[in-house]
This record gives C-alpha cells, sequence and structure tokens, in this order.
C-alpha cells in the first residue's frame, strides 16, 4: 500500500465520520423540533403560553444603611442584603 493510497483511505474515513456525525446531528435537530411541535399541539406548554405579569418590586430606603456604612455598623447592610435577597427569591422563584 502506497503512501498515496493511504492518504485517499484517510480522507474517505474523514468524510465517512463527518457525515456520520452531521447525520446524527440533522436527526436530532428534527427529532426536537417534531418533539415541541407534538407537545405544542397538545397543549402540554400552558405554562409557557399563560401571560406572566412581572412584579416590580419596590426600592428599599437605603438611607439607613448608607449612613451605617461609614460608622462600621454592618448589621443594618446584612439586614438590607438579606431584604433584597429575599424580595428576589419571592419574584422571580
Amino acid at each position: 500500500m502506497t503512501i498515496a493510497e493511504m492518504f485517499g483511505q484517510s480522507i474517505i474515513v474523514t468524510l465517512l465520520g463527518m457525515g456520520v456525525v452531521f447525520g446524527f446531528l440533522v436527526i436530532l435537530i428534527v427529532s426536537i423540533t417534531l418533539a415541541g411541535n407534538i407537545i405544542h399541539a397538545l397543549g402540554l406548554d400552558k405554562d409557557l403560553q399563560a401571560p406572566v405579569k412581572a412584579k416590580v418590586p419596590t426600592p428599599a430606603p437605603v438611607s439607613a444603611a448608607v449612613s451605617s456604612v461609614g460608622t462600621g455598623n454592618n448589621a443594618a447592610v446584612t439586614a438590607a442584603i438579606a431584604a433584597a435577597v429575599t424580595e428576589y427569591r419571592k419574584t422571580y422563584s
């Protein structure tokens, strides 16, 4: 077997491997799209169809937290951060 024959075979194997991967990806995309269409047709995606009202959180007063930063009292800052995290979790959960 000459080098040219081995080079030709390597090209064929490479193209065959790339073709198999490409074919698998096409089948995967088609099956996922088909499954999505079936789910939508059966109405199993009702949570996506319902209108979502975004609750806009009201800003908390920050004057106490800002004034306590300079004095070294971190309790107000910690409380403000904890309240913000709690409100965020309620809003976006």
